[in-house]
């Protein structure tokens, strides 16, 4: 009988180990692909563009300010690159960003050919993005526009009252930190915010009558917040023609004398360490292992970055999201 419990104890023990190391080696190997990928893949330093060659930038999901973006961008402006077509699929995201990532595209636009492809969606910060070229193509069925600024906060003043919680604060003037949630807005706190968001949404209005070459009635038609078709776009002046990547090449070889018959080859810019397609499915193979099943699903669906993304845009917004259905 004693033997046969000793034998229990040392067959738990040792599959206790095996536990414990195969989730040590399957972090391991999480952690080693991780680092193999971010020095071996192209795509981490933004992809090797030849002379011969069109390079294709992929814009896509919440914009917000990016210094390796910016980076990425600087060194295509010095590549051997023949011209550029971006390719926007895009809600927008902060109002900053967009602005940083517009700035960054008309700095390559001096030195290199560039179109803009809308693919799904240019809408709001997107849009601000894509009027960077002095040309956009989108499918008929593209989404463009959403011309407008907007900033959020949650206010929870009246469930801290209902849990009786309340905050205490004390600050050096009315408007500091003001809007904090945690007390109804002051009349003065919103008039703030108002004259922040009539200012960029002015901001917003000129950059796009400049840059569309639109005149009051024409800008006063679009400027509402909504988003249209790329075939109602066109009427509008928002875009410039409807088509494809296909329609881009022919746009730089009959427009601006690029080359007949070049490649076009993807330029990546460089990825957050959370959206590597490899590091997504590994990390949501470990959970699902160690039993995070639901966290798994959600790093499948969404990737690490992108499921945060939203939660942590900060500040003003030129974002576009259609109400959610119950």
């Amino acid at each position: 009988m004693s033997l046969d419990s000793d034998i229990i104890v040392d067959r738990r023990r040792i599959r206790r180990k095996l536990t414990f190391w195969r989730v040590a080696a399957a972090l391991i190997a999480i952690a080693a692909i991780a680092g193999f990928a971010l020095i071996a893949t192209p795509g981490a330093r933004g992809s090797f563009v030849s002379a011969g060659s069109i390079a294709r930038v992929q814009i896509e999901g919440l914009i917000r300010s990016d210094a390796d973006r910016t980076r990425a961008l600087e060194r295509l402006e010095n590549s051997q690159a023949a011209a550029v077509i971006v390719h926007i699929n895009s809600p927008g995201g902060t109002t900053a960003g967009s602005e940083q990532l517009y700035d960054s595209l008309t700095r390559l636009k001096a030195k290199k050919p560039l179109v803009v492809v809308v693919e799904g969606l240019a809408a709001s910060g997107g849009y601000i993005t894509a009027i960077a070229s002095d040309h956009i193509i989108a499918q008929q069925s593209s989404l463009v526009g959403s011309i407008g600024v907007l900033f959020q906060f949650p206010n929870v003043s009246e469930l801290l009252k209902t849990i009786g919680v309340k905050v205490e604060e004390v600050k050096s003037t009315p408007l500091k930190a003001a809007p904090n949630g945690f007390e109804p807005t002051s009349p003065e706190a919103r008039a703030a915010l108002d004259a922040l968001v009539k200012d960029s949404y002015a901001w917003f209005k000129d950059l796009v009558k400049q840059r569309r070459g639109m005149d009051d009635t024409q800008l006063e038609k679009v400027v509402d917040g909504r988003v249209f078709t790329g075939r109602q776009a066109i009427g509008l002046k928002l875009i410039d023609q409807l088509g494809d990547e296909k329609t881009a090449v022919a746009w730089l070889e009959e427009q601006k004398g690029v080359k007949k018959g070049l490649s076009v080859r993807d330029y990546k810019l460089e990825p957050r360490f959370g959206d590597l397609t490899f590091l997504k499915t590994a990390a949501a193979v470990t959970l699902e292992a160690l039993g995070f099943g639901s966290i798994a699903h959600q790093i499948t669906q969404t990737g690490v970055v992108q499921a945060v993304d939203r939660v942590g845009l900060d500040g003003m917004l030129a974002l576009w999201e259609p109400a959610a259905s119950n």
